[in-house]
């Protein structure tokens, strides 16, 4: 699936190269040429993903990631840093740092967008086209398909979003914010409650096949998919 990348590349003619590549693969494609300018993107909505060069003017990669990972908001935010140091002892500090990955220079835009697909499927696997099925329940983002034991399931884009997250991530209990960050979109400013109406609308459409079962009110939290009972 299409993802938000903010690539954060000093070099214009490696920026545009890169940038390239990423929309002909059908990325959405935000720029910067600074980690400050970087932080007043991600100020405003969180990426999907950050490609992130570790020689920057003024505040370096390595630093502007250190920040990344020590604030709650920006922490969970999947992070590939591009470098031409090559030394082992700078990858591991890359690693160290919080990258998900590190990719040498020069490397193929092939490379690139294997790496970007390896780390989303880790890191953000609602992002990616995989098919995902709990117990007979199976969500096809591809075709934008939900089955229940066979049955088709008519849901609406909000719900087959909510589902997809909840597949993508069993068992975890998220809170109406977390669900609003990660469904509805970072600086979206609806209600909270506007939760509650969407997960209700996702139950009835799971009742005809009892997959309502699954998702789950954890009293007090928030919501969960869950293959056990309460």
């Amino acid at each position: 699936m299409p993802a938000n990348i903010l690539l954060v590349e000093d070099e214009p003619a490696i920026q545009e190269l890169i940038a390239f590549n990423l929309s002909q693969a059908g990325h959405h494609v935000m720029r910067a040429d600074s980690a400050e300018s970087a932080q007043n993107i991600v100020r405003n909505a969180l990426p999907d993903l950050i490609l992130l060069d570790w020689m920057l003017p003024g505040m370096s990669g390595i630093d502007f990631a250190r920040k990344l990972r020590s604030e709650e908001r920006t922490r969970q935010i999947p992070l590939i840093m591009l470098t031409a140091r090559s030394d082992e002892q700078d990858k591991v500090i890359g690693l160290e740092t919080g990258a998900d990955d590190y990719i040498t220079k020069p490397f193929s835009p092939r490379e690139l967008q294997a790496r970007i697909k390896a780390v989303l499927r880790r890191r953000a696997p609602q992002i990616t086209d995989d098919t995902v099925e709990v117990q007979g329940l199976r969500l096809d983002p591809a075709t934008h398909r939900v089955t229940g034991n066979g049955d088709a399931i008519d849901l609406g884009p909000t719900e087959f979003r909510l589902l997809h997250f909840f597949m993508t991530h069993p068992e975890r209990v998220h809170s109406r914010a977390q669900l609003l960050d990660h469904v509805w979109g970072d600086h979206v400013f609806v209600e909270e409650r506007t939760v509650d109406v969407h997960i209700r609308r996702l139950r009835s459409a799971l009742e005809s096949t009892c997959f309502d079962r699954l998702i789950q009110t954890v009293r007090g939290t928030g919501y969960r998919l869950s293959a056990h009972s309460n």
